[in-house]
């Protein structure tokens, strides 16, 4: 009766302890919004876990009006490296607040700051045996009067791309394939993947509501989908554990 009991709990440890976690940082496109069912808003991060069996668990970190300035400072990421264990996956994607020049507390000079804070959390992430992956912000729904997608990060994703290939690390360079996705949606229908509401026409608002940066969650689930397909293409080898997990 005690081996079987042994045995038994030997193997439930054996299964917990395969289980590899996913860690999202990032800002409120990522993020997971309150009252899910009710609430039109969606981070992309928010909707991963049905992408992948139920060996990745996905701990979605993400906060809304985060940068890397904001989020190291206020030892978010500290209390993820901690938990941090060999073969486990950091998501990482931030921008959008980064940008944030009149805020002190959260604007980073992008080719200074913003790089090294990336810098920091590849090599922190390496360092406990877990591997990043670098995520350029998504596009903001912003065409011009010709119908044309106006970018509005300026030089972040480009220094994402670069530390993404001095360093060698994982990339999925979400800017461009979200504005694919907005492209391809066009001016007026693009705002289906974003809110974009009358007053009274969703009980959420109360107001007239036209937000093109955060997601709703048909928007949110297309980017989730286009992070799971590029998974699906990167070549390197730390990524094949998670790319076998995907459903």
């Amino acid at each position: 009766m005690k081996k079987h009991i042994f045995l038994a709990l030997f193997i439930t440890t054996f299964c917990f302890a395969q289980k590899t976690t996913v860690y999202c940082i990032g800002d409120s496109t990522m993020a997971n919004k309150k009252d899910p069912d009710r609430n039109p808003e969606h981070g992309w991060a928010q909707v991963l876990q049905p992408f992948f069996t139920d060996n990745i668990i996905v701990v979605n970190k993400a906060v809304n009006g985060r940068s890397t300035k904001s989020f190291i400072n206020e030892k978010r990421w500290d209390s993820i490296c901690k938990k941090l264990k060999k073969g486990d996956y950091v998501f990482i994607e931030f921008g959008h607040n980064d940008e944030k020049i009149e805020d002190s507390t959260r604007y980073t000079n992008p080719h200074t700051a913003y790089r090294y804070n990336l810098i920091r959390f590849v090599k922190e992430t390496r360092a406990k045996g877990a591997t990043p992956i670098l995520l350029t912000s998504i596009a903001r729904r912003n065409f011009n009067e010709k119908g044309v997608l106006v970018p509005t990060h300026g030089d972040y994703p480009l220094e994402t791309r670069l530390v993404a290939q001095e360093y060698k690390v994982p990339f999925i360079d979400l800017e461009y394939y979200t504005e694919l996705l907005e492209q391809s949606y066009g001016p007026e229908k693009s705002k289906q993947l974003h809110l974009h509401f009358k007053a009274g026409e969703n009980g959420y608002y109360d107001k007239d509501k036209a937000d093109d940066t955060h997601l709703s969650l048909k928007g949110a689930t297309a980017v989730a989908q286009i992070v799971i397909d590029q998974i699906k293409l990167l070549e390197e080898s730390s990524i094949e554990k998670l790319k076998k997990q995907i459903k």
